[in-house]
């Protein structure tokens, strides 16, 4: 009988060293080899650099990563893309004798490469343009008030920032009249959660947790949301405007980009503000994908700072476990 193959998950809250964590394991454990797949939705895009906390050219460098810098930030890699994208290397990689290593804080792009997706009727033309327009010309407030009267439960479980889904579930309400809600119903029946049920049947994976003090981490997140803009934030989201870029993709929406586009039109009056904005908006982030991973299972929990020996023991005992 065939040995299933092995893959390694590092999810966590924003600011939790999940990109430390697979760099060290791929350069500690070098008896086997190592590569990592991207599931940070931010990172996908070749144009947003500081705002994302993308792992620099020397991280890159030392171990070989995929889906960084595949897109445009004027085309949009959707959840759909992905995880046909990130199946595949995912296979790739294990046929070659190449541990992946899957990273990143995207927690509903972990969720559907590991359970798929929930069905949903195909959107024609004709909507997908109705809501276009009105993305283009109104931004997702719009999308979102549509929400609230056509399909308030959906909006209840979807952040602000996912515009993708936002936009999704409005499509669906207007295609087929009925709630996109419902289907997620039923999916949820299934339990999402539970990761030891996943689509990839000839793999088994280590999902390991990062995860941090809470006063630690807030203190971690407000130093980033600092240095990001000492690292020239305000200059990059600038130079994407002149570009012609409208400030309406979803990646310059995202936090850092929004607030700063919120600054650069004069309504975050200066750069301390515009750090703490950043600051607050990613606490509530990090709340969010504590949330989302605390119902994951199964997975184990370890702190980067405090626990990287316990880290590397886990890796190396599952891979040498035949």
């Amino acid at each position: 009988m065939q040995k299933n193959k092995k893959a390694i998950i590092i999810s966590g809250a924003t600011c939790t060293g999940k990109t430390d964590a697979s760099i060290m394991i791929a350069k500690e454990l070098n008896n086997h080899k190592f590569e990592i797949i991207n599931f940070d939705s931010l990172l996908f895009y070749k144009e947003v650099n500081i705002g994302t906390a993308k792992p620099s050219s020397a991280e890159l460098k030392a171990v070989k990563h995929h889906l960084i810098n595949i897109n445009s930030i004027a085309n949009e890699v959707n959840a759909n893309i992905f995880i046909e994208k990130a199946s595949e290397k995912l296979y790739e990689l294990a046929e070659n004798e190449v541990t992946p290593i899957l990273v990143g804080g995207s927690t509903f792009y972990l969720r559907a490469l590991m359970k798929g997706m929930y069905e949903s009727e195909t959107i024609t033309d004709e909507v997908k343009s109705f809501f276009k327009e009105i993305y283009d010309s109104k931004g997702i407030s719009e999308i979102i008030e549509y929400l609230k009267v056509n399909d308030p439960e959906s909006l209840k479980n979807l952040h602000e920032n996912d515009h993708y889904r936002l936009i999704r579930a409005a499509e669906h309400f207007k295609q087929t009249g009925q709630k996109i809600s419902k289907q997620k119903e039923m999916f949820d029946a299934e339990n999402p959660y539970d990761f030891s049920k996943h689509i990839h049947t000839n793999f088994d994976f280590l999902h390991l947790s990062m995860t941090i003090e809470k006063e630690q981490h807030w203190k971690l997140m407000k130093k980033r949301a600092s240095k990001m803009i000492q690292s020239g934030l305000i200059e990059e989201v600038k130079t994407l405007l002149e570009q012609g870029y409208s400030g309406n993709e979803k990646p310059l929406q995202s936090i850092g980009y929004k607030e700063t586009i919120q600054f650069l039109n004069g309504d975050i009056s200066d750069d301390a503000e515009l750090a703490e904005r950043i600051y607050i908006n990613t606490r509530r982030l990090a709340k969010s994908q504590k949330t989302f991973l605390k119902k994951v299972t199964p997975k184990t929990e370890f702190s980067f700072l405090t626990q990287q020996d316990n880290i590397l023991e886990s890796v190396d005992q599952f891979l040498n476990n035949n």
